[in-house]
């Protein structure tokens, strides 16, 4: 506004006016612009107060695109308004030619489109939602964003992946943060020269400990079998389910039933096993040679 009216003193040349005016509007609508981009930083604090109060967190990954597709529109309209105001052509007219030149655009975006379209699938079958653990492609993390173009997951060794979403969208994820419980399946091990009463004996105590346990549902009560005869040791296998699927808290449980299976069993004189070779030597080979 400054330059307008101090220009607006001084006397040019018509040629210059038409110069000087294309640019005061071009000058104004980037000022215009920049004025309604910085307001979107306003409407996404409004909108990220609001989805904070709210139990889900698919508007949270919601939030992040909206303030991302209001900035887009912004400057795609500005660019519009700008190339009306250098051609001096109606606005009808720059849209068709963006349309015309809109083919060949979408042929050298093929892969922004597909991840766009991508985006829309993943918020469509909801996978996932932010902060949430998955496993995908061999990776394994939480969600921290999710954008138009890709996902970005933080992975447990605190690597930051950056997944495209029309990927992502074809790819089976794990959605971790979900699991309703934690199976645990226990492989134990008994040497072979244990008897039949300590084999059973083995399968009470594990029963014994199993049994209400931390963690247990009703509905899924543990298992304890003898199963197999392995190369080695007899196997008994137990499975059990603990609840809720809190990692730390099933380590911690899993750490006190592996400490009282190892003091029970050491008690009753029950030796785990672990993989041996028995070696049979043929002695008739050297009672020949010693009788010449």
């Amino acid at each position: 506004i400054g330059l307008r009216y101090g220009l607006n003193s001084l006397k040019f040349g018509e040629s210059v006016d038409v110069v000087l005016a294309d640019a005061f509007s071009v000058l104004f609508t980037i000022a215009v612009t920049f004025f309604i981009y910085s307001l979107v930083d306003v409407v996404d604090h409004a909108i990220t107060r609001i989805t904070a109060r709210t139990q889900t967190k698919m508007d949270d990954m919601m939030a992040p695109m909206v303030r991302k597709s209001l900035r887009v529109v912004i400057v795609i309209l500005s660019l519009v308004q700008i190339a009306t105001i250098l051609s001096d052509k109606p606005i009808t007219s720059i849209l068709t030619g963006l349309g015309v030149g809109g083919l060949a655009v979408a042929l050298a975006a093929q892969e922004t489109i597909k991840n766009f379209f991508g985006s829309l699938v993943i918020f469509a079958d909801k996978p996932f939602e932010l902060g949430e653990r998955i496993k995908v492609g061999g990776h394994d993390g939480r969600i921290e964003e999710v954008g138009f173009r890709s996902t970005r997951i933080r992975t447990l060794e605190g690597h930051l992946v950056t997944v495209p979403n029309g990927e992502l969208a074809n790819m089976m994820i794990q959605n971790v943060a979900k699991r309703p419980y934690i199976k645990r399946v226990m492989n134990v091990t008994i040497t072979y020269d244990t008897p039949p009463e300590k084999v059973q004996q083995a399968l009470d105590i594990l029963k014994e400990l199993l049994d209400n346990h931390e963690g247990m549902n009703e509905e899924f009560p543990p298992r304890v079998f003898f199963s197999e005869f392995n190369d080695c040791s007899l196997n008994i296998l137990a499975i059990y389910w603990y609840h809720p699927p809190e990692y730390w808290m099933y380590l911690e449980h899993a750490t006190w039933l592996n400490m009282e299976l190892l003091k029970r069993y050491n008690e009753a004189g029950i030796e785990f096993a672990f993989p041996t070779q028995t070696l049979y030597v043929n002695g008739m080979e050297g009672a020949l040679n010693e009788n010449g």
